[in-house]
């Protein structure tokens, strides 16, 4: 249930970021989501994409520093509240967030967040008892 997220350390630089979009292009790879976290010296890209592991050998064999990392995909209704909902399932959970990001899904999809936690399966195992809609990563990977 677990989606497989990339995670690039770009040097806070002009054109690393899209050197980086460039070859995932020119390998059909293509991103569903991202967040850029940066630093005055370096960023963090992260992103979901369609063809995870293709990702991280085409980045690792351009000589970017990858990694892969799991996270949660939550599908929440697109209203005031959907993801406050998610959250306070988490806090009752005591589950503490590493970092989050959200988009919008397609069609009927609604708004969708990526989470970070230290325990994902008990995470998952925990909101889908809740009744929080989990994505798993081959469906996002499609969206």
């Amino acid at each position: 249930m677990k989606v497989n997220q990339i995670s690039v350390f770009l040097e806070n630089k002009s054109g690393r970021l899209a050197a980086v979009t460039n070859l995932l292009a020119e390998n059909n790879v293509n991103i569903r989501a991202l967040s850029i976290a940066d630093t005055s010296d370096f960023g963090i890209l992260r992103i979901i994409v369609d063809r995870p592991d293709l990702a991280f050998q085409t980045l690792k064999d351009a000589g970017f520093s990858v990694s892969m990392t799991e996270v949660i995909g939550v599908e929440m209704p697109d209203k005031p509240g959907g993801l406050a909902g998610v959250l306070e399932n988490l806090e009752a959970g005591s589950f503490n967030i590493e970092y989050m990001y959200a988009f919008i899904g397609r069609g009927d999809n609604g708004a969708m967040v990526i989470i970070r936690v230290e325990e994902p399966e008990r995470a998952i195992s925990f909101l889908k008892e809740k009744g929080v809609r989990i994505i798993t990563g081959e469906r996002l990977y499609q969206l």
